[in-house]
């Protein structure tokens, strides 16, 4: 499975790649603003750096219901934090957002993944991809980002889930970007009660299967504490767990908070897949695992 971000390519066989978070915001569910000072904040992304994150992911938006954060808001925490972090590390940046106005601007200051968690619905935003040769990332989300959605319904979660990302998979290939420049992300915690968030940890297998490098993003959401019985701070171990899980489920590229301890899984899950004989996170792992529902 191979994936492009801008002039880097990676074979993502040969382990998964760790994206590092980076908020640029002052209401973030797990730092709460820690990092907002901007040199705190460029701190932050230079151990987040040392510690071997493949990627920086810069957010000035939470995904949970807040104040309001106008494009002109967004545009002035993000574009000058991606400025600043392509001038000082070598490494592939990525922008959190919706919103095409924004990723446009950021892939001008050097940005070279769009991480939607809306599923596209700004219509202008893979086309802004495409124009920029940069990639993106589908996210299922049942309503909007922002918006409360405490009793969600499906059907057939995995199946609705895995037809609405083949659907923006589609969509994206429409508008130029192929294969190797889109990335499914199931979105836990978006639309999802926890046992739905960790019936679909359980099985990243089944949106692999859709022949696109999926992104995992566990990392300490509330799924998490609602599994565990912990709040925010204490759900470290929970990640890790997720990690590991989603490590040998196939997924390609892994966000987290704990950079360090996630690039130790990814590479210790590596290495155990190599020896065992290539398990690639199909049924062969779930069921060794007893993840299967």
């Amino acid at each position: 499975m191979l994936l492009e971000l801008g002039e880097r390519r990676y074979d993502l066989a040969e382990r998964p790649l760790v994206m590092g978070i980076l908020n640029r915001t002052p209401d973030s569910f797990f730092d709460a603003g820690e990092y907002w000072g901007f040199d705190d904040f460029l701190a932050k992304a230079e151990r987040l750096w040392r510690e071997g994150a493949d990627i920086l992911d810069v957010g000035g938006v939470k995904a949970a219901p807040g104040s309001e954060v106008t494009a002109g808001e967004e545009l002035e925490r993000v574009v000058p934090a991606i400025e600043a972090l392509a001038a000082r590390f070598d490494v592939a940046l990525s922008v959190d957002t919706w919103r095409a106005s924004v990723a446009e601007a950021a892939y001008a200051a050097g940005a070279v993944l769009g991480n939607d968690i809306s599923g596209f619905a700004d219509p202008d935003f893979l086309p802004v991809a495409a124009a920029a040769g940069a990639a993106v990332v589908a996210c299922h989300v049942r309503l909007a980002p922002r918006y409360a959605d405490p009793d969600p319904v499906y059907e057939d979660l995995l199946g609705e889930v895995r037809s609405y990302l083949a659907e923006r998979a589609s969509w994206a290939d429409f508008a130029g970007l192929g294969p190797t420049r889109v990335l499914l992300d199931a979105g836990l915690d978006l639309g999802k009660t926890p046992a739905m968030s960790a019936a679909l940890l359980r099985r990243g297998d089944h949106l692999a299967a859709l022949g696109y490098p999926i992104l995992l993003s566990a990392s300490n959401k509330g799924f998490l504490g609602w599994l565990c019985g912990t709040e925010v701070g204490e759900r470290r171990a929970g990640s890790i767990a997720a990690h590991a899980l989603g490590s040998f489920a196939g997924c390609g590229v892994i966000r987290a908070h704990d950079v360090r301890g996630t690039r130790r899984v990814v590479e210790v899950a590596t290495e155990l897949r190599r020896r065992s004989g290539g398990w690639a996170g199909g049924t062969r792992v779930a069921e060794a695992t007893g993840a299967v529902p």
